[in-house]
């Protein structure tokens, strides 16, 4: 059987999600074709208003308006979403026989008559207005919207004939044409590409059009690629900025790259037309993500008011009714929309990507399964249910119908990159623990894994007791030496700038050697995402945002010193400004943060939440407050059992209690810029798991510095933090440093605990050394480090001056927390396990001899004899044996290692009066 595809000439392309209907070129005749010529203008450079004032007069005074003009204020007055207005211009006119039955039928759909829709779209088809072939495919369009899949398969291909016959010549044509290869790229996904190729020719027919590009701007997003999708609607928001339709596109794809202004974009789209549907929808789901579900309720009933059959707004109010768990309403929605649709397998794919958003994992992939049953052709379904059955750690079944997913669509980014993840796990070695089942990589694994289990096993432990709860073992924890796999592995994107992931029984994280030195605390992310296991299964995902954030921060805080977040100056000026967000709208600045730094600020206030609450009612509060959510209570219910305190009454205690425990720090700050200004940049990229905590620019250096200047404004201004601090990094860059020495302790005492780049205990501890005032820097080093988790830096130099100083014991703390920074770095280890075997710690020697040998050493010889001691000495011969026969295959006649193995055999000569572990260095 031959395809019957478009012969569509080659051009620029693209792919598109939904395609809504729009506004075309009409033939008609007008009185005055100059003034008509104007108002069609204004129309396209969204001049709505100005539109209908121009033609609503003329028509209400009863005068007939000609097709162009009347069609010009019908498509005014949907823009503005004055939809009954759109259909009363049309009484007693004959649409059809004017060229304008399809607008008819289109206006009719928006206001949810689809018979009338149907009547209009027939008489279209039959007149003589020219629209036959447009009103066929909206006919088909129908049909496929009811399930009638045959039905609209055959409309749809009747639109490639006539293109292929040269009778689909005008952009509108050429777009219903796209649009119909669009939907059969379902049965063969080449002809999304003559979808793209006939988007391109609308847009070269008709440049000044908008649906074209839109429509292109909507398939890339479809397939992900917002870079493109962002030209081809912003060429269209240049000429038309109040375009509804292109600022929802816009607003869309900001909220696929994490753009914060994706909020005001939407808001701007509904400000245009309230009655925008798709708007309406798309606000619901922003809602249900953020866990406000009664402001989703509202949201999708505003879109149902206008349009009571739309399945879109129903398949969200069906979600609505899942997620707040009122059984009995989703059922009844769930069976009303397939009662109109019995194919609407869109239904489940939604409600998995709801559940998704709200870390019901389970549920996704219950709801995806129910898709493809509903609908084998349902590559977005078979994406879903492979993707979510990773999630949960079934990597067979979840590989075999990502497979299924791409066979049907292999323009699925999202599923081809994930797939070529899971074909590299065969590069992975499963190393299994009491509780835990690790994938490191092949070229890791011997060095990472025993860190790693130590760790996760510890923790495990803490908070096992701490819940009161122990989650189904193993945990698998899948851990990345490429940042790029890792982000593929989360959003099926490279380009996350979170660190870490849990989705329940499952992790996933970056590899220490994932990003640079001094940028990332693997340890502390470690602790963090199984925080979230715990919290997630204990009240069965229930848990809000802020909350499992929260305590994940919390429990990092509680796990080694300077693990945590650490405060920094855009909270301070956030919570000067009064920007910080109330607890009823905190998960906000997780979903729908308003400026780039402000997930980052509320991963902190959400910790501070979780300290205060313990704090002032003890660890048993939360508790209580977990069992509340996994009840189903919600968050007015949990915080009045738990601590007796309405969320306006909590909000205003603990804000008070933020202004006091921060108000030397925000009155040292003065005007400085809050986190809309200069201080946006302060943050990494964030998203799912956390945000980056890589080093922050210094917001005290600036070029050529007037010292002079900066001396009188710090005279002037002692309780300036950034004037002092300013001061103080000028004059060490100057190497001017007894002088420095002033306003950088004045600079501490303001803000003591601000230990970002260009922090005072950084810059004193060197001028301490510099001054041989040593015990002061390491004080001033150890200040920064009860705050500061990836200084890798301030961690080695303070290891050396406490070696300076003699004091071992601290100085062997301070090195193993440098591990949880970076493991790759031998003088560690080997300080390390001479630390250990002086102290008699001798499996801590092990660790590290070990860890030695998988840095590959340039003597591997000497390594392997150094660990054969340290087994040996750990009352382990069997080991020693082992790694000693390995040190003399590297070198047969490497003296000390046969002598070790005589001993270790019984026939070597007696070595009494030898110490454990000092045979090397």
């Amino acid at each position: 059987m031959i395809r019957r595809r478009c012969r569509i000439g080659a051009a620029a392309g693209a792919l598109a999600l939904a395609v809504a209907w729009s506004f075309g070129v009409w033939p008609a005749g007008a009185q005055d074709p100059a003034a008509l010529d104007e108002i069609e203008s204004m129309l396209r450079t969204g001049r709505y208003e100005d539109v209908i004032s121009r033609l609503e007069a003329p028509s209400s005074a009863g005068e007939t308006l000609a097709p162009r003009a009347l069609r010009s204020l019908v498509e005014a007055l949907i823009a503005t979403g004055r939809y009954d207005e759109a259909g009363e211009a049309f009484e007693g006119v004959d649409a059809a026989e004017v060229g304008l039955g399809v607008l008819r039928g289109r206006t009719a759909l928006l206001g949810g008559d689809r018979e009338g829709a149907r009547q209009a779209f027939e008489s279209a088809r039959l007149a003589r207005g020219g629209e036959a072939l447009v009103a066929s495919f909206e006919l088909a369009r129908l049909a496929w919207d009811e399930g009638a899949i045959g039905q609209a398969t055959t409309g749809f291909y009747a639109m490639i004939d006539a293109y292929n016959r040269g009778t689909a010549d005008t952009a509108e044509e050429l777009v219903a044409v796209a649009h119909a290869c669009q939907l059969l790229g379902r049965d063969d996904p080449e002809l999304f590409k003559d979808a793209l190729r006939a988007y391109d020719e609308a847009v070269a027919l008709d440049p000044s059009w908008p649906v074209p590009r839109i429509r292109l701007g909507e398939l890339f997003l479809e397939k992900y690629d917002s870079s493109q999708a962002r030209t081809a609607i912003a060429d269209v928001l240049r000429s038309n900025p109040r375009h509804p339709e292109a600022l929802l596109a816009m607003a869309r794809t900001m909220r696929f790259d994490g753009d914060p202004r994706a909020v005001a974009t939407l808001d701007a789209a509904l400000e245009v037309n309230p009655n925008l549907i798709a708007a309406r929808v798309f606000q619901a789901r922003l809602r249900l993500a953020s866990e406000r579900f009664a402001e989703a309720r509202e949201e999708v009933e505003k879109a149902i008011q206008a349009d009571p059959e739309s399945l879109t707004a129903r398949t969200v109010l069906a979600a609505v009714e899942f997620l707040e768990g009122r059984d009995d309403e989703f059922a009844s929605v769930r069976d009303g929309i397939l009662a109109d649709n019995p194919r609407y397998a869109d239904l489940f794919n939604e409600l998995a990507d709801a559940s998704v958003e709200n870390r019901l994992y389970p549920q996704a992939r219950d709801f995806a399964a129910e898709a493809v049953r509903l609908d084998p052709k349902s590559w977005r379904g078979y994406g879903l249910l492979g993707q979510n059955q990773l999630r949960l750690g079934d990597i067979e079944a979840g590989k075999a119908n990502l497979e299924r997913a791409f066979s049907g669509d292999p323009y699925n980014v999202w599923i081809k990159n994930t797939l070529d993840l899971v074909d590299t796990f065969v590069e992975y070695r499963t190393v299994q623990s009491e509780h835990f089942e690790f994938h490191i990589h092949e070229s890791e694994a011997e060095l990472l894994a025993p860190y790693m289990v130590e760790l996760a096993e510890e923790a495990w432990a803490v908070l096992v007791e701490r819940y009161r709860f122990e989650p189904p073992a193993p945990v698998r924890v899948e851990v990345y030496p490429s940042h790029a796999d890792f982000s593929v592995r989360t959003v099926g994107l490279a380009g996350l700038g979170a660190l870490g992931v849990c989705f329940g029984p499952v992790l996933a994280l970056d590899s220490p050697s994932a990003r640079q030195v001094g940028h990332f605390n693997w340890g502390a992310t470690l602790w963090h995402e199984l925080a979230h296991t715990f919290t997630l299964l204990v009240t069965d995902a229930k848990i809000p945002r802020w909350l499992t954030e929260g305590l994940s921060v919390f429990e990092e805080r509680r796990a080694r010193p300077g693990w945590g977040d650490d405060v920094q100056v855009p909270f301070i000026t956030s919570l000067r400004d009064g920007e910080l967000l109330g607890i009823a709208e905190l998960n906000d600045g997780f979903m729908r943060p308003k400026f780039p730094n402000q997930i980052g600020l509320s991963y902190y206030q959400a910790s501070l939440i979780c300290d205060w609450i313990e704090e002032n009612y003890g660890f048993d509060a939360i508790l209580v407050m977990l069992a509340g959510y996994r009840e189903g209570k919600n968050t007015e219910e949990v915080f009045q059992e738990a601590m007796g305190l309405t969320l306006s009454s909590f909000d205003e205690r603990f804000f008070e209690h933020l202004r006091e425990r921060f108000g030397t720090a925000m009155a040292a700050l003065g005007d400085a810029p809050g986190p809309g200004g200069e201080a946006a940049e302060d943050e990494d990229g964030s998203g799912e798991g956390g945000p980056s905590r890589a080093p922050r620019r210094n917001l005290f250096a600036g070029q050529a510095p007037d010292l002079s200047a900066l001396e009188e404004a710090a005279r002037e201004n002692p309780d300036d933090f950034r004037i002092q601090m300013t001061y103080g990094n000028a004059l060490f860059a100057e190497e001017r440093y007894a002088e420095a020495e002033a306003p950088l302790l004045r600079g501490r005492d303001l803000f003591p605990e601000f230990v970002g780049p260009g922090n005072a205990y950084t810059l004193l501890a060197e001028i301490y050394r510099e001054l041989e005032r040593e015990d002061e820097a390491i004080e001033a080093l150890q200040s920064l480090l009860q705050h500061n988790e990836t200084a890798w830096d301030e961690h080695l130099a303070l290891a050396d001056l406490l070696a300076e100083a003699g004091r071992s014991g601290e100085e062997a703390a301070i090195l193993e927390r440098t591990l949880y920074i970076s493991p790759f770095d031998a003088d560690v280890h080997r300080r390390l396990a001479q630390f250990a075997s002086a102290d008699g710690r001798f499996d801590v020697a092990v660790r590290e001899r070990a860890a030695l040998i998988a840095l590959d050493p340039p003597d591997r010889a000497e390594a392997l004899y150094q660990l054969a001691l340290a087994e040996r000495d750990a009352g382990r011969p069997g080991q020693a044996r082992r790694a000693v026969l390995r040190a003399l295959e590297v070198a047969p006649g490497y003296d000390p290692a046969q002598e070790l193995l005589l001993d270790l055999v019984g026939k070597g000569p007696a070595r009494e009066g030898r110490q454990p572990g000092v045979e090397g260095p």
